[in-house]
């Protein structure tokens, strides 16, 4: 599941820098713009403006201040479409900060 997000943000994102940060691959831009979380049995796609994201869409979750982050559970749910909308979404919040 990371490696198929790593190259979706790669593909979808090729301007930003791949960096690691926290122990975690990061993309950065501006700033930090993008990261992967990997746990057990997930990988969340971790957005570092995604409070302002989750304002416009139900599959931002989190309760942070500015991070918030989509959880994918499967290698399916990291094919969705809606993944890229999300991420293209969190790449023009960086380039406008």
């Amino acid at each position: 599941m990371a490696e198929a997000l790593r190259r979706l943000v790669r593909a979808h994102a090729p301007e930003l820098l791949e960096t690691m940060k926290w122990g975690n691959p990061v993309r950065v831009g501006k700033g930090d713009a993008v990261s992967l979380m990997l746990f057990a049995h997930h990988v969340n796609l971790g957005l570092f403006q995604g409070a302002t994201l989750a304002d416009r869409d139900p599959e931002v979750e989190g309760a942070g201040k500015r991070l918030r982050h989509v959880k994918v559970p499967d290698l399916a749910s990291a094919r969705r479409p809606v993944l890229v909308r999300i991420l293209r979404a969190a790449v023009a919040l960086d380039a406008a900060a």
